[in-house]
């Protein structure tokens, strides 16, 4: 059973999209899912926004809850603890209790906590919403992956990953900006609360938006959720997260590496777990048939070293700007305008044009222009004193081509490779490996660039930084020439027939 959505008039002039049923066998996919896709975007944005607004707070939370450097950390570090520790449960959620309903329980929750981060009285406050926050986000994102995975069509895959290039590439730098402009314009003269106040109209929006359109699939409540294999890996995800948060920081004491060691260890009692609950009768928290496909497996490894690179040359690009030129930090979100909108018309392009032509090729392809890219901001670095945004740009423009050719194909092969009945763990991991791997690049590029800029040597800390990249994306270019079959669709992947349900 599909929906056919259909036009009428509501007791007013507005017209109202309403849902009727209709058995089709023609696979077309939900007659809502570019709305649901919207929401979707939606909920990727404000993690997006929550994720970097808060970095040009520093200075007005010092000022006005006498924050120490520690707790500056952690409220932004514990946003990302909890969401990278939670995601994986948080996808197995979905499973047992239905996507649509966790959903509007993540975007609820995370609405209500960037109300509590905006009126937290101190910093230890603060940190504490900011937790409860990152855990929202956790059961919130997840469900996004599985709701479009079941609206569209495995033909329509490419096409709707291909918005998240400008997503991924409007997202990174928007949240500075925003934040800049908010605090400088010290709305009522909240300061530093409004940045935080920002989601919320955003997040009611959206909510009411899901609770519309959003199909109402039931969960199967036959689906258990394994309390042990949860509390094994939420305890491995954060012994691995946590020192990529405060590694660099810290000058990687000893603790950092013996809790990267642990958190392997943990990964390994975890894989020990599953399996032995699959074999006892009982429902594993990671399906372990995922496990079984190699373009599944393979594209979770492009993934991490993928956002690994991501994240760390936007990172690079801001710290050089702010701290090698003296560019404010909404003054150095604006400076990485050129690599947003190169990864926006690469993601165009990649689900328009490349994906039915190249099939699986189109990431080598995106790996290559990437390259190329950082080769182009390599050579705008030869400038010396007389420095200008404009040396660079043109390699930023070519870096995020390249991005967002990859972003595209990427989630379309990784989604289009799975079951219907893996789905929600499928996505939950998926999302984890993202989180770990942006954790990861911030952790790296971080260290690199400081070995370099302590001493004055900003210059040649981005170029360090580059040579980095260069590694990164050979790495995935390697990886990429793993999957099976020419295209970038796996041949056991099921089309999901859309659910009755949502209405607008």
């Amino acid at each position: 059973m599909i929906e056919r959505a259909v036009v009428r008039r509501g007791r007013g002039s507005l017209p109202i999209l309403a849902a009727v049923n209709e058995t089709s066998s023609s696979g077309q996919g939900h007659p809502l899912r570019w709305w649901i896709l919207g929401v979707m975007l939606t909920a990727e944005i404000m993690d997006f926004l929550d994720s970097t607004i808060v970095n040009v707070a520093g200075p007005s939370l010092k000022r006005d809850l006498d924050v120490s450097a520690s707790q500056l950390q952690w409220i932004i570090g514990g946003y990302t603890l909890a969401l990278g520790s939670i995601l994986i449960l948080g996808g197995r959620l979905g499973d047992r209790f239905g996507r649509r309903t966790m959903f509007l329980w993540g975007i609820t929750s995370f609405t209500v906590c960037s109300v509590l981060c905006a009126i937290a009285p101190s910093g230890n406050a603060l940190i504490a919403a900011r937790i409860l926050e990152g855990i929202a986000g956790a059961i919130l994102l997840p469900q996004g992956f599985g709701l479009i995975r079941e609206a569209f069509p495995p033909k329509e895959f490419g096409k709707a990953f291909a918005v998240f290039g400008p997503v991924f590439g409007l997202g990174g730098i928007l949240g500075p900006i925003i934040g800049g402009v908010l605090i400088q314009a010290d709305l009522f003269s909240l300061g530093w609360r409004v940045v935080f106040l920002v989601n919320v109209p955003i997040g009611i929006v959206a909510a009411i938006f899901a609770w519309r359109v959003l199909p109402r699939t039931p969960g199967d409540r036959a689906i258990g959720i394994d309390l042990v294999g949860t509390a094994i890996i939420v305890i491995s995800s954060s012994l691995l997260i946590l020192p990529l948060i405060e590694g660099r920081v810290e000058g990687w004491p000893v603790w950092t590496w013996l809790s990267v060691v642990a958190s392997v260890v943990g990964f390994y009692l975890f894989t020990v777990r599953n399996r032995a609950v699959a074999q006892g009768g009982g429902t594993p928290l990671v399906t372990p048939s995922l496990f079984t496909k190699r373009q599944y497996v393979v594209g979770l490894g492009g993934l991490g070293i993928f956002f690994c690179g991501f994240t760390g040359v936007y990172l690079i690009i801001t710290l050089f700007l702010q701290l090698g030129h003296g560019f404010s930090a909404s003054g150095a979100a604006l400076g990485n305008v050129p690599i947003a909108l190169g990864t926006a018309i690469g993601g165009a392009v990649s689900g328009a044009v490349f994906a039915e032509k190249l099939g699986k090729r189109v990431l080598q392809v995106g790996a290559v222009v990437q390259l190329i890219g950082t080769g182009m901001l390599w050579m705008g670095l030869s400038w010396g004193s007389s420095f200008s945004i404009w040396h660079i740009a043109p390699g930023m423009v070519v870096s995020g081509l390249g991005t967002g050719i990859v972003v595209a194909a990427l989630f379309d092969a990784i989604l289009s490779s799975i079951a219907n009945d893996e789905v929600g763990s499928g996505a939950g991991v998926l999302s984890a490996v993202q989180s770990i791997g942006s954790s990861a690049g911030v952790a790296v590029f971080g260290t690199v660039f400081f070995a370099s800029a302590t001493v004055g040597q900003f210059t040649q800390g981005f170029r360090d930084c580059l040579v980095v990249e260069v590694v990164v994306v050979v790495a995935f270019l390697i990886a990429t020439t793993q999957f099976a079959g020419g295209t970038t669709r796996s041949a056991d992947a099921h089309s999901s027939a859309p659910a009755t349900g949502g209405q607008l």
